[in-house]
């Protein structure tokens, strides 16, 4: 009797399946390879330049790009390759900050709201549907208004645009939930004697993890937009050379109008860098996170 063959059956490994997803899923794939040349620019930037020339007085002011100023200078003597890189990070900081805030506290209140429901439900449901139709830039231009500028710092400035940015994932993780928690895997859950925390933390959670990406996601990009526009209008710490702040100086100085140009075209280029790769990959982020789009294999 001849020998049987089994064939064993290789399974490709996690890197593997995640390089085949990306290659379907285009915008996801753009998204992060944008994100990736920004970081890279980022860290590689910081090994090369010193980040005291990216404020004012630290280098030949007016010049246009060249190689000793690769980005050239601006009106105040900063050398703007510097400016970038320490703008870009922080830029960075403030939206992953106020982001990583408003996302906890939506996601927190979101299953408060959903798994508990009664009394806390109505309570937590009604105060975000009276603030979400509020217009966040009108808050956030008057508060950061009403602030003295030389006390505006880049945490300040973070907590700022989170005041009014948490609702959208409060509710969008309250209705997830809501499905969640009557689905039979979390019955059986309560069967076999499962606590309300061991539910929602080993039950409900991992199947929402795609979804709280997505709403991390929008939160840093809206958190980056808005620390745009208050920076464009001279409402952030005004020193530090934040992108929109970068704007607003060369506004104010007539870049454009003095031939200045490259003053206020490289940080706009760095803003719709940024915001493009975050729109992509919350595109990317919301098919893998909705079966109705997910793309097959």
């Amino acid at each position: 009797m001849a020998d049987a063959t089994m064939t064993e059956v290789v399974r490709p490994s996690r890197l593997a399946l995640a390089l085949r997803y990306t290659k379907r899923n285009k915008s996801l794939a753009v998204g992060l390879a944008i994100l990736f040349f920004l970081i890279a620019f980022t860290a590689i930037g910081f090994m090369v330049i010193d980040p005291k020339h990216a404020y004012p007085l630290t280098a030949a002011a007016k010049k246009a790009p060249s190689l000793k100023y690769p980005l050239g200078t601006d009106f105040f003597g900063r050398d703007l390759l510097a400016a970038m890189v320490v703008g870009m990070w922080q830029t960075a900081a403030i939206g992953l900050l106020a982001g990583g805030i408003g996302t906890v506290i939506g996601v927190v209140l979101g299953f408060i709201s959903a798994y508990f429901g009664g009394w806390i439900d109505t309570i937590i449901k009604t105060v975000c549907q009276i603030l979400t139709p509020i217009p966040v830039l009108l808050i956030q231009v008057v508060v950061a208004g009403t602030l003295d500028k030389r006390d505006v710092t880049i945490f300040m400035m973070a907590l700022i645009i989170v005041v009014l940015s948490w609702m959208g994932t409060t509710l969008v993780v309250r209705s997830q939930v809501l499905t969640m928690k009557e689905r039979q895997f979390v019955a059986v859950a309560k069967l076999s004697g499962v606590g309300s925390m061991g539910i929602i933390f080993k039950e409900i959670m991992p199947n929402l993890l795609p979804f709280i990406a997505a709403a991390f996601v929008v939160q840093v990009f809206q958190a980056v937009f808005a620390s745009f526009y208050l920076a464009v209008l001279g409402l952030g710490p005004l020193r530090e050379p934040l992108l929109g702040n970068i704007i607003w100086s060369a506004q104010g100085q007539g870049a454009f109008f003095n031939g200045w140009w490259w003053w206020p075209i490289e940080p706009a280029i760095a803003m719709v860098l940024i915001l493009g790769s975050l729109a992509l990959i919350n595109m990317g982020l919301d098919e893998l996170a909705n079966p109705r789009v997910r793309k097959s294999e």
